[in-house]
């Protein structure tokens, strides 16, 4: 079983729905990435090679927020806006124009 950015792959599925399990990573990120690496969108993933594993954990790593690093990234970006009342301000201005 492959396992990227701490996340273990489904062994059955194709590489490109394989990759979306990792928290950041949708289908267009996973096509870039697969690409990027040179393998095949409809190899599975038990079908990966070790080499294969390692150019794709090398693309997401330099290229691509996952996992723990985009969540973090997120809530910071949450806490900075209640913090400015901006989500506060939005509930308002809703319940003005309604």
């Amino acid at each position: 079983m492959a396992r990227i950015a701490g996340v273990d792959l489904p062994r059955n599925k194709r590489g490109v729905i394989g990759l979306t399990y990792i928290y950041g990573i949708g289908r267009t990120v996973s096509s870039m990435i697969l690409e990027r690496a040179g393998i095949s969108e409809d190899v599975k993933v038990e079908a990966w090679t070790d080499d294969n594993v390692k150019d794709i954990t090398t693309i997401i790593n330099e290229d691509v927020k996952v996992e723990g690093q985009l969540r973090s990234e997120v809530q910071m970006n949450i806490k900075r806006l209640m913090h400015i009342g901006w989500l506060q301000r939005s509930q308002i201005q809703k319940k003005v124009f309604l």
